[in-house]
């Protein structure tokens, strides 16, 4: 796939809406509650930020993966979650608090950790030989300014205008999906005699981390001992991963959209796991009442 408007320019503006989005429902306390839920907070970080990449990094050695589509993978694995998580957990009645607050905190810590990842990623499946990195210090900048800072205008607009933000976060939420699907078709429009092709190379892989990674954070939090709610809302924040962001990176900051491909049909994949996944929720949940 060939970089072009999409990626270049359109792809940044949609992330920076959606985060500014996500802006529009936070406030400082969100990134504090890990003194108020120290473990649900570091468990869900832990997994988030340890197993998740482990995981992703696993799969990718095991199905058989072009190394450009092992990077992709690797790069999905390495995003925190967005704010699909967060409508996810409010819809299961979860802990909507703990998912905002992992949500928030992942977004920040992710800034320094996806350089780190893609760049082993490509040392591992591309080879040293190959002149493909992201360059630390400009990286972290460069994923700041499409994350951080709308995140803080979002922010800014809360505080100051808390009316206003709600009335405008309502609609930002359906146009940060309606831009996740325009992203979406316009990168498998460009590559739709391959659609079928890509959908059997790295449809079971995503598909795998997806439900891997929702089944690990449910299981770790239950070992743990949280509360359901909790248990709920760690399991979608590790199982549901910003892919509007793997999308930026793959596309945008490495310039090689075909990385992209795994983010874009764990996009959609995601949407149906999720359901199914609150689906049986719900009904466990009236069984217990």
């Amino acid at each position: 796939m060939e970089s072009n408007f999409l990626t270049a320019v359109f792809l940044p503006l949609a992330l920076f809406v959606i985060m500014f989005g996500m802006g529009l429902g936070l406030t400082p306390r969100d990134f504090l509650r890990v003194w108020v839920e120290p473990k649900a907070m570091l468990l869900g970080l832990g997994a988030q930020l340890v197993v998740l990449p482990i995981l992703g990094f696993l799969l990718a050695q095991v199905f058989p993966l072009s190394p450009e589509l092992a990077i992709g993978v690797m790069i999905l694995a390495a995003c925190p979650g967005g704010p699909t998580s967060n409508s996810i957990v409010y819809l299961i009645r979860g802990n909507v608090a703990l998912s905002i607050s992992l949500t928030a905190i992942s977004s920040l810590v992710t800034v320094f950790t996806i350089p780190l990842i893609v760049n082993f990623a490509t040392q591992q499946f591309a080879g040293t030989a190959v002149a493909l990195e992201l360059p630390f210090g400009t990286t972290v900048v460069q994923i700041a300014a499409i994350t951080i800072v709308p995140v803080a205008l979002g922010m800014t607009v809360y505080h100051f205008a808390p009316e206003l933000a709600a009335r405008i976060e309502k609609s930002v939420k359906w146009l940060s999906l309606a831009f996740l699907g325009l992203i979406i078709v316009g990168l498998l429009a460009k590559e739709r005699e391959n659609l079928p092709g890509f959908f059997a190379q790295v449809g079971a892989v995503t598909l795998a981390l997806n439900l891997l990674a929702m089944g690990l954070g449910y299981g770790l939090a239950q070992v743990a001992r949280l509360s359901d709610a909790s248990a709920k809302s760690i399991s979608v924040e590790v199982g549901i991963q910003n892919g509007t962001l793997a999308i930026a990176v793959a596309s945008t900051l490495l310039n090689e959209p075909t990385m992209a491909i795994p983010a874009a049909i764990y996009s959609l994949l995601m949407f149906v796991t999720s359901g199914a996944f609150a689906w049986i929720l719900s009904r466990g949940d009236r069984a217990v009442t």
